[in-house]
C-alpha cells in the first residue's frame, strides 16, 4: 500500500485564506460603518435645517406651509422626499417626545432615508439597504443673542475671506452699517451663526457673498433691523494713588544678568487692588512673558509684540488706552477670568486697531471690547480663538477659525428668531 504524501503546510494555507477573508470582510464592514456614520450626520444636519425653516413659518403664522419648506431644506441638505429610488421621508409635527412635547409652538422634524450599502448585503441579505434618521426640535420667536457687535454706520462690517471660519452656534452677529457692502464673505470663508441682523437690507447679492463663501442655511438673517447693538460694557478705571511704570522689558544690558524671560507684575511695580499700570507694554525684547492670573493690566499707551516672544496668562485681562498689535508669529495663549464658565473680558481696547495674528498654537479666550478700533484676525488653522467682539469692524482671514459664545451684556436681535431645542 502506498503511502501518503507529505500533506505538512496545507493546514497554513488554508488559515491564511481564511483570516485574509476575514480581513477582507472587516475592512469592507467598516467602510460600510464609515459611510453609515456620514450619512447619520447629514440626516441630523438636514433635519436641524427643516426644523428651523418650519419654525419660522409658524412664528409667522404661515400655517400650513411648514411641511413645504421643511421639505426644501432637506433637500438643499441631500434628503429628497421626491426621489423614485430611496426617497427621503421628511415628516413635520408637534415634538412627540422631550420638553416640549405636545407644544403648539415649537416643530419637530424627523428626517429618514434607506441608504444603500456596498459590502454588508454579501454577509446578510436583509442588510442591502439601512435607514438613518435625525430628529430636531425647534421653536421659533426667540431672541437671539449678540456675541459680535459691529458697530460701524457705514461700509463692511464685517469681512471674512480666505478660508476664514466664524461659528457662533448659540448667539448672533449684528451689523450696524447701512451700506450696500455691510457684509463680505468671500474665498471660502463661511458664516455659521444663530443669527446675522444687519441694518443694511441690499447687501445679499453676488458682489458681496462670492468666491465659494457661504452663510449657514442655519443662520437667521434679519436685514433691516431697527434696534442695533447696545453692548452695556464699562471699562475699568485706574485706581487712585497707582504708580505707571514705563514698559519694564528693556532687553539686555551688560548690567542686568539678562535670561530674556519676564513674569508681570515685576517686584519693581506696585499693584493698586488687583491693578498694575504700564505707560506702554512692547514684549518684543523677552524671549518670554507671563501674566500672573488674577491682574488687571493698565497700559495707558500701546500694546505690542515681536520677536516670536511666546505670552501665557489665565484668568487676565488688559485695559489698552493705544492700539493692540500681537503678531510677529507670536505664540500668545491668553484667557480672561471665567463667571460661571464663560469667558469674561480679556482686552478693553480704545485705541482704533487691534491686530491678532499669532503663532500656529495661540489661544485666547475671552471678550474684545474695542469700539473705536477695526479688528483684524490673521491666524492658521492651529489656532483657537473663543472670543467675542465689541468693534468698529471684523476682518477675518488666513485659516483663521473664530468661535463665539453667549454673553448676557452684549445685547439681543428680537426678530423672531428660530432656534434648535433639541
Amino acid at each position: 500500500m502506498k503511502s501518503p504524501g507529505n500533506e505538512r503546510g496545507q493546514a497554513i494555507v488554508l488559515i491564511c485564506v481564511i483570516l485574509g477573508l476575514a480581513l477582507l470582510g472587516f475592512a469592507a464592514l467598516a467602510l460600510d460603518v464609515g459611510y453609515l456614520f456620514r450619512e447619520k450626520r447629514m440626516a441630523q444636519a438636514a433635519a436641524d435645517a427643516a426644523a428651523l425653516a418650519a419654525a419660522e413659518e409658524l412664528n409667522a403664522g404661515a400655517t400650513g406651509n411648514e411641511q413645504t419648506v421643511a421639505n426644501t431644506m432637506a433637500k438643499l441638505n441631500g434628503f429628497d422626499n421626491s426621489l423614485s429610488t430611496n426617497p427621503a421621508s421628511v415628516y413635520v409635527s408637534a415634538p412627540t417626545s422631550g420638553n416640549y412635547a405636545g407644544s403648539s409652538s415649537y416643530v419637530q422634524v424627523v428626517v429618514t432615508k434607506p441608504i444603500p450599502t456596498f459590502f454588508m448585503s454579501v454577509f446578510n441579505n436583509s442588510l442591502t439597504t439601512m435607514t438613518v434618521s435625525g430628529r430636531a426640535v425647534a421653536g421659533g420667536g426667540q431672541v437671539s443673542p449678540t456675541c459680535i457687535c459691529l458697530e460701524s454706520p457705514s461700509g463692511m462690517d464685517l469681512n471674512l475671506s480666505n478660508n476664514a471660519q466664524l461659528s457662533a452656534s448659540t448667539c448672533g452677529v449684528t451689523v450696524d452699517s447701512s451700506s450696500s457692502n455691510a457684509v463680505g464673505i468671500s474665498g471660502s470663508a463661511e458664516l455659521n451663526a444663530l443669527s446675522l441682523g444687519t441694518v443694511s437690507n441690499t447687501w445679499d447679492n453676488s458682489n458681496n457673498i462670492n468666491n465659494n463663501g457661504t452663510i449657514s442655511s442655519t443662520t437667521h438673517v434679519v436685514q433691516g433691523i431697527t434696534t442695533q447693538c447696545k453692548p452695556s460694557v464699562t471699562p475699568p478705571t485706574l485706581p487712585t494713588g497707582i504708580t505707571c511704570n514705563n514698559n519694564p522689558i528693556a532687553g539686555w544690558t551688560a548690567a542686568n544678568n539678562y535670561t530674556g524671560a519676564y513674569t508681570l507684575p515685576t517686584a519693581a511695580d506696585t499693584p493698586v487692588s488687583g491693578v498694575v499700570c504700564y505707560n506702554s507694554l512692547d514684549t518684543s525684547q523677552s524671549s518670554q512673558v507671563t501674566f500672573i492670573p488674577g491682574y488687571t493690566y493698565y497700559i495707558k499707551g500701546n500694546f505690542s509684540t515681536g520677536g516670536g516672544a511666546p505670552l501665557s496668562g489665565n484668568g487676565v485681562t488688559f485695559y489698552v488706552g493705544g492700539t493692540v498689535n500681537i503678531a510677529n508669529g507670536v505664540t500668545a495663549k491668553l484667557s480672561a477670568p471665567t463667571v460661571n464658565g464663560v469667558p469674561q473680558t480679556l482686552f478693553y481696547a480704545m485705541g482704533n486697531n487691534v491686530t491678532i495674528q499669532g503663532g500656529s498654537t495661540s489661544a485666547f479666550s475671552g471678550l474684545v471690547y474695542a469700539p473705536n478700533a477695526a479688528v483684524t484676525l490673521n491666524n492658521g488653522t492651529g489656532t483657537t480663538l473663543n472670543m467675542d467682539f465689541v468693534a468698529q469692524t471684523l476682518t477675518m482671514a488666513g485659516g483663521a477659525t473664530l468661535t463665539s459664545y453667549s454673553m448676557a451684556n452684549l445685547g439681543t436681535l428680537n426678530n423672531s428668531v428660530a432656534k434648535i431645542t433639541e
